[in-house]
């Protein structure tokens, strides 16, 4: 038999073509599923404690408990890379997925609360980063669009969870894609402050500081705590407040963080160029520094992959 990449699965490592969910587990009938997601720089896993860390918390608050301990996890996923990386170029990085839920339901019911004689769904797997469908934000920089959707209250589930619960972000999208297929979506919280993307954090740079929306409505990320402290590195304040359209349609610069490209530039919000609609100083101090940290030339990997 030809090797292949493999995953785990409920205390299995199998090939990944063995790999499979039941079609009435709790992620499809609820969407009922906590993630999260690390990635390699040169093959070796980049803050994989701290992703490993929101992860457990976000079962702990969703009252699922994975049948591993987070020591076991960090040694599978460690193992995984390991394995899997054999299958990609060196010039290719890998993605890391945990994701749980509550497991399969024995009468398929779509009841949300009968939970008890459940065993969690528990599956760890890796894929090639695909460098080229974020490529033209290093170009031209990324344009934002706030749909009418608004981000869910965390008076209804607290965004500080990891979850694919996600039919909101599914909306916001087909919205945000009437306006530019290329878009991202950038949801607003009830008051019409400034929250997240689907995949991405958000910041501004402006009054010669970095501003990241209040914790209340957003997920913590792992690369926007990264670029706090490369910001205090640099010398520049970064503050947390609520803020608004206005504040970064006249704002210096915007940026998204995400674990997959780390950080890239905004140039536009709803059609509107931001300062310049150039990328900005700040962007590039930032990915050059994170580049030193990691050893890897981030956006010269992204920009010159094939993948």
């Amino acid at each position: 038999m030809n090797p292949e990449t493999q995953v785990y699965l409920n205390g299995k490592i199998v090939p990944s073509s063995e790999a499979h969910i039941a079609i009435y587990d709790a992620s499809v009938v609820l969407g009922a599923t906590l993630t999260d997601m690390e990635r390699t720089f040169g093959h070796q896993l980049f803050r994989l404690d701290e992703h490993l860390d929101r992860f457990f918390r976000s079962c702990k608050y969703a009252r699922i408990d994975p049948p591993i301990s987070k020591g076991q996890t960090r040694k599978i996923v460690e193992e995984l890379v390991h394995h899997n990386a054999q299958f990609i170029d060196s010039t290719q990085e890998l993605g890391c997925i945990q994701f749980i839920s509550p497991g399969e339901f024995k009468v398929y019911a779509g009841s949300a609360g009968n939970a008890d004689d459940m065993e969690p769904t528990f599956c760890i797997h890796t894929f090639p980063l695909p460098f080229s469908f974020w490529k033209h934000y290093y170009l031209e920089g990324a344009h934002v669009v706030t749909p009418s959707i608004r981000q869910v209250p965390p008076q209804c589930v607290d965004p500080k969870i990891k979850c694919r619960s996600r039919m909101h972000w599914w909306l916001a999208d087909q919205e945000t894609h009437l306006v530019d297929p290329k878009a991202v979506s950038l949801c607003l919280d009830l008051n019409g402050n400034i929250t997240e993307t689907s995949g991405s954090n958000f910041l501004i740079v402006k009054d010669e500081a970095i501003w990241t929306p209040s914790s209340k409505n957003i997920l913590p990320g792992v690369s926007s705590n990264f670029v706090r402290d490369l910001s205090e590195e640099l010398g520049v304040d970064f503050i947390e407040k609520d803020f608004q359209v206005y504040d970064v349609i006249n704002s210096d610069e915007a940026l998204l963080t995400s674990t997959p490209y780390c950080i890239a530039p905004v140039t536009k919000i709803n059609g509107i160029p931001i300062n310049s609609g150039k990328i900005g100083p700040v962007f590039e101090k930032l990915i050059g520094l994170w580049s030193q940290k990691v050893g890897v030339d981030i956006k010269n990997q992204l920009l010159n992959s094939s993948f």
